[in-house]
């Protein structure tokens, strides 16, 4: 298809961008400054929608809580000895892109919930964009590209599970194997493939530290790089109904996409957003206190998309809930 149809100068752009951190992690900086002023402008129009997308990226932890002192914790901003000492499970954190540069709230939610439940997180230095962009418009060149490197630089530790915290990153970092058929790498790729977890399997292998009551509507909406591509569809339920008290709302079509699609919603916006008003109308037929899914160009989609029809319910990651449960019952030092 690629060769068919040159690639859109927009996605060649992202692409670009995405591939070198160099240039990512500049101007993610400078996104995050303006975050603050995204909701007075977010909109309909392409330049207000990008603004609605960009504001849900902000980190949503402002719930109040009292600490309850009966529990011992973990700190916020580091990993706790007590829970990770030498009995703990060691994992290995994929940070990517778009998450280490917008979400990183996202990477220290997973960190101290991992943590609560008793695995050590280490974040690999040196590791690239998963590719699945590149991947996803046709530069295959450049996708295998970032994934060599991406192995390279967990080779050091060839044991350890990848823990995952974006649908669409976990989707791509399991088809390196693929990727990589015929190529003198495809057996190192199989068994870097064979180690990805999303975060919810991780925590679904063992029983999860149950937190403080917590009255709260949710809708979880399934991304499709997660329910379609890695078919996982329980676990992250399963995560959430850890937390008492919390209730999920059903809404309809929730297996359908939201119309992100990767660099999609930007090189076909008129279809991406009739798929994005199918799914922001069930939503907020549904009337949730808030939104979660496991995606962040999903989070950015449908917060987008809710900022566009008014809706201030905000958009978070699964974790991002569990973690402030967490909180709420004291589990982390103050």
């Amino acid at each position: 298809m690629a060769r068919s149809r040159p690639v859109p100068l927009v996605a060649r752009l992202v692409n670009s961008v995405m591939a070198d951190r160099r240039l990512w992690r500049p101007l993610f900086a400078m996104a995050r400054l303006t975050r603050p002023a995204t909701r007075a402008v977010s909109g309909q129009s392409r330049l207000a929608f990008a603004f609605g997308m960009l504001g849900a990226t902000k980190n949503r932890r402002q719930w109040k809580h009292k600490r309850n002192k009966s529990h011992r914790g973990v700190s916020r901003s580091s990993v706790p000895s007590a829970l990770t000492g030498s009995s703990a499970t060691t994992v290995l954190l994929f940070t990517g892109c778009i998450m280490d540069g917008l979400f990183s709230h996202v990477h220290d939610a997973t960190e101290r919930t991992l943590a609560a439940n008793g695995y050590r997180t280490v974040r690999i230095p040196r590791q690239r964009c998963c590719g699945a962009l590149h991947a996803h418009t046709g530069d295959h060149d450049k996708a295998v590209e970032l994934a060599r490197a991406n192995i390279t630089a967990f080779a050091d530790d060839c044991e350890s599970v990848i823990a995952v915290n974006s649908a669409g990153c976990g989707a791509m970092l399991k088809e390196y194997g693929r990727l990589f058929a015929g190529d003198r790498l495809e057996s190192e790729a199989i068994a870097f493939s064979g180690r990805v977890r999303d975060v919810s399997e991780l925590l679904g292998q063992r029983e999860i530290q149950t937190a403080q009551s917590w009255t709260l509507r949710v809708a979880y909406d399934p991304p499709c790089h997660l329910l379609h591509a890695q078919r996982i569809a329980d676990a992250p339920r399963t995560l959430l109904a850890t937390i008492p008290g919390l209730e999920i709302v059903q809404h309809d079509d929730a297996e359908m996409c939201c119309g992100s699609g990767g660099s999609y919603s930007l090189t076909e916006v008129q279809l991406s957003r009739a798929v994005l008003d199918q799914k922001v109308s069930s939503l907020l037929a549904a009337d949730p206190d808030v939104i979660a899914t496991g995606n962040p160009g999903c989070i950015m989609q449908i917060g987008a998309g809710l900022a566009a029809a008014g809706s201030r319910i905000p958009v978070v990651h699964p974790i991002e809930l569990l973690d402030q449960s967490y909180a709420m019952s004291g589990f982390y030092d103050e």
